[in-house]
């Protein structure tokens, strides 16, 4: 079974592709309907997405 996908693994990203390809629910098959996988699925991605912010921001701070 595949691994969940964790906020740590945004250093793996480099475009957009990679994060589609990264998220991966392990469970989607579980999941009651196709609407709740989805959502799940958004949520990693927010997830993810809001780690590349914090890391960027933060590289930023750091030239100061």
């Amino acid at each position: 079974m595949a691994r969940r996908t964790r906020e740590a693994d945004a250093e793996l990203i480099e475009t957009v592709d990679d994060l589609e390809e990264l998220v991966q629910d392990k469970r989607q098959s579980w999941r009651a309907n196709s609407i709740k996988a989805r959502r799940r699925q958004r949520r990693y991605k927010n997830r993810l997405t809001n780690e590349l912010v914090r890391i960027d921001t933060g590289s930023i701070g750091e030239n100061d």
